[in-house]
């Protein structure tokens, strides 16, 4: 796919992942659209990134969804790509006391149903163009998931399924292609909480490896470890599982 002149969405732009891709779409000639929740973090990023603006929405919000559709289809009609790059992640194990339904709840609600809303609200946009592009970013653990993060693990093999099906049903009459980035932990704020400082990947390499996936058509990113991971999950489903949870701790 051509990553070249054109409007891209993100969510979670202000920092980390969405940051480091924003940084590099704009270097490729494209326009941002950074959105997160908090405006000062958004317009201090749009400071280090050249044809970029920032818009505050609240993605798990329906009114505020609503307004961002609504203001991005008129004052950018050419969108072509979305982002959904937003996560919440808890770092818990199950037990009687871990307040599990409450910190799956949020999960979902942002990795998971904000994909859902957010891509359909975007559909008419991105149907609109001569070519575009939906990037779903789900996660290792969609597909291994990790006992330290059981219920992000969830909602990310929730977001894995719905890419899948999104793209067979895209690709039946419609220009949309659409990915899915898979990175293993990265060294962001998002994950410090779950070990990103200590053991995480850069999330300039992971934007780099993006970057490199949407140019050749892999609609599969697979980041890092997590190609030699998902390699030793279909020959070794229980030692991928070990692997990944002996990691994680």
């Amino acid at each position: 796919m051509n990553i070249t002149n054109k409007t891209v969405l993100i969510t979670g732009g202000g920092s980390g992942i969405g940051f480091e891709i924003a940084k590099l779409l704009s270097a490729q000639g494209n326009k941002v659209i950074l959105v997160g929740r908090t405006a000062s973090k958004l317009q201090e990023a749009v400071k280090n990134i050249d044809n970029a603006v920032a818009i505050a929405a609240d993605i798990n919000s329906e009114s505020d969804v609503k307004k961002l559709i609504a203001q991005v289809s008129a004052e950018y009609p050419e969108l072509s790509v979305l982002i959904n790059n937003a996560g919440r992640a808890f770092a818990y194990t199950h037990a009687e006391n871990a307040d599990a339904f409450s910190k799956a709840t949020e999960e979902f609600a942002t990795n998971y149903f904000s994909l859902i809303r957010l891509t359909e609200g975007f559909l008419p946009l991105l149907k609109a163009q001569d070519e575009a592009a939906i990037v779903n970013v789900t996660s290792i653990v969609g597909y291994l998931p990790s006992a330290a993060t059981p219920s992000y693990s969830d909602s990310k093999a929730a977001a894995r399924s719905y890419t899948l099906s999104l793209r067979h049903t895209l690709a039946q009459d419609t220009n949309i292609k659409v990915f899915e980035l898979m990175p293993p932990l990265v060294n962001t704020e998002f994950s410090r909480e779950i070990g990103g400082e200590e053991f995480g990947m850069s999330p300039v390499t992971v934007a780099e490896e993006f970057l490199e996936g949407v140019r050749t058509d892999d609609y599969e990113i697979k980041v890092g470890q997590t190609a030699g991971l998902r390699q030793l999950y279909l020959s070794d489903p229980q030692a991928a599982f070990n692997a990944i949870n002996q990691v994680a701790h």
